[in-house]
């Protein structure tokens, strides 16, 4: 019987389960596994820091639904990779992680870069498990990878070193298995929907990131409902396009009108939606969930009746049980209230005096100019707000930002992966000065890979969203000013095309050359500093949290800062 390294195996049976790229930094234990892709289909992608090739790893199997991998060597570059690897598994991407370790013979003796990958990667992976000898391997990658996709998030595989090079008879050959169930509920609980449905005299649909695929069956509950369709910022690229229900977004980021339909209804269906925020949530309405997580139900705010289904099939199952209504009083009041919030965000798009740049301009300049298939990646923090308040979907556009993680700097790393993934499209980074510094190594990436990502900086020379929330909070702001390079500079040395821009009038012609450039391109723009994110219901203590700043910046010398705040937000 032919006998075969265990790394081949490893890499083959990862190939079969159609990864097409494995991101990641070469390194001694990691040696036989990156020779065997090599020998493989699977396209190696050399990344300068192991977190980059998680987010993008994790971009590409987010934006495809597809298996990636990376990996990485023991002890610091295994590390390095967390933070990429809590972003994809929250945001179910199925990703196989590719742990190398020190051999077995020196485990549990404190050998130099030695790390225990199963306790650090089990409660931010839905797989975790160290290969235990040679035989076991092919089986435990193919299990990893069966649940990466059946389970939707990362594959934790822990590989000593010593065992990826042994050589093994060839077995048993473990397959990964791809199945696409039709989930629903059953006859009785659709009933039971429709009555309390029936009921309701003012009825709101709360739309998430599980409508995905679900877009025309949705549009017709809406319809037959008269409903209007609020959605949550992970389903901004699903629900928002040829929508006449759409109200846009609730929650902080969102809008004044995605709020006003969810506080006035008296009854809300969330459709594969678990938005965090329970003081976001109606306080008397009757509030009906479709989740295909049963954990799901209910546990961000009590729910009358919480049924298990896929979206899409649960509303095809559900339409021929309901009465389609004629009165759309309740509709056409939130239209009433949608089309101000649309006019309030145009106005807000327009250039500031003087030639300063607002970062929604900034935004909606892009948003005119861009591809319409284009792809945008967007950093914590501001640029997050600007991409989800001021790009328009379409159908063919798709946006990813670090809404359940939270993190900073997934922009650049994220666009990354998905431009690997669509080699013909274009690709853009929304990128915070803060967030674009701290994997800077990485735009070298791009053109190691000629890989022609676009990347914006929204240069305001502070972590602004961090400014905010202390000002928010009534503190003054500290520790987040930041003594930043001339990025557009620092691009053209690295091999990007650069440009910067300082003033409004700029930047129409600046966006069409950049996003026209054939290769890799930064464009660094100094964008208002003091600009607020307004949220679409101001509480009192927001408004005296700031009060309280004010008074005491100008109690301490900097009442210039107070001028600047309530010039450049409402006086433009």
């Amino acid at each position: 019987m032919a006998r075969r390294k265990v790394a081949d195996l490893v890499i083959e049976t990862l190939q079969q389960a159609d990864v097409k790229r494995c991101y990641g930094i070469v390194g001694d234990t990691l040696n036989h596994i990156t020779d065997a892709i090599r020998h493989s289909e699977i396209e190696w992608v050399h990344v300068r820091h192991e977190e980059a090739a998680a987010f993008a790893a994790g971009a590409e199997s987010h934006l495809t639904g597809e298996l990636t991998a990376c990996a990485g060597s023991c002890g610091p570059g295994g590390l390095h990779f967390i933070n990429g690897v809590f972003e994809a598994n929250r945001n179910r991407a199925p990703m196989v992680l590719i742990a190398s370790q020190v051999v077995t013979t020196e485990l549990g003796m404190e050998f130099p870069q030695e790390v225990d990958f199963k306790s650090l990667y089990t409660g931010c992976s839905v797989f975790c498990e160290q290969v235990q000898s040679a035989e076991q391997a092919q089986r435990v990658v193919a299990l990893a990878a069966q649940a990466a996709l059946s389970r939707r998030g990362v594959a934790v595989v822990i590989l000593p070193s010593d065992i990826a090079q042994t050589e093994v008879k060839e077995g048993l050959t473990f397959a990964v298995h791809r199945t696409a169930p039709v989930v629903r509920p059953n006859d009785g609980e659709l009933a039971q929907l429709a009555a309390l449905l029936g009921k309701g005299k003012k009825i709101a649909i709360y739309a998430g990131h599980g409508c995905e695929g679900a877009h025309e069956m949705l549009i017709a509950l809406g319809q037959c409902l008269m409903a209007p369709i609020a959605h949550t910022s992970r389903a901004k690229d699903f629900v928002e396009y040829d929508n006449p229900f759409n109200m846009g977004m609730t929650g902080i980021f969102g809008v004044e009108s995605g709020y006003r339909a969810l506080q006035e209804c008296d009854t809300l269906l969330l459709l594969g939606a678990d938005f965090a925020w329970s003081q976001f949530y109606p306080a008397k309405a009757t509030i009906l969930q479709i989740d295909t997580d049963g954990s799901h139900l209910g546990r961000r705010h009590p729910v009358a009746l919480g049924l298990v289904g896929d979206v899409a099939h649960t509303i095809e199952a559900l339409i021929p049980l309901l009465e389609e209504r004629s009165d759309r009083s309740f509709l056409d009041e939130c239209l009433r209230h949608r089309k101000e919030a649309v006019e309030t965000l145009r106005r807000d798009e327009r250039p500031g005096k003087e030639g300063l740049i607002h970062p929604q301009h900034l935004t909606r300049v892009i948003d005119e100019l861009a591809a319409d298939d284009a792809i945008f990646t967007a950093d914590g923090g501001s640029p997050m707000v600007w991409s989800l308040r001021h790009l328009t979907m379409n159908g063919r556009r798709r946006t990813l930002v670090s809404l359940l993680h939270g993190t900073m700097a997934n922009a650049m790393p994220q666009a990354l992966g998905a431009q690997k993934a669509y080699p013909g499209r274009q690709v853009i980074s929304l990128s915070g000065d803060g967030g674009l510094a701290m994997l800077l190594g990485d735009l070298i990436t791009a053109v190691q890979e000629k890989l022609p990502i676009k990347v914006v900086v929204y240069n305001n020379a502070s972590l602004n969203f961090v400014e905010l929330e202390q000002k928010v909070e009534g503190l003054l702001d500290n520790y987040t000013g930041l003594l930043n390079p001339d990025f557009a500079r620092l691009a053209e040395v690295i091999g990007f095309y650069g440009q910067k821009v300082e003033r409004a009038e700029q930047l129409p012609d600046a966006v069409s050359a950049f996003l026209a450039h054939p290769g890799p391109a930064l464009l660094d723009v100094t964008v208002n500093r003091t600009e607020l994110v307004m949220p679409p219901k101001v509480e009192f203590s927001q408004v005296a949290g700031t009060m309280l700043y004010s008074a005491k910046a100008v109690l301490s010398g900097r009442s210039s800062d107070v001028v600047d705040l309530i010039k450049d937000n409402f006086t433009q």
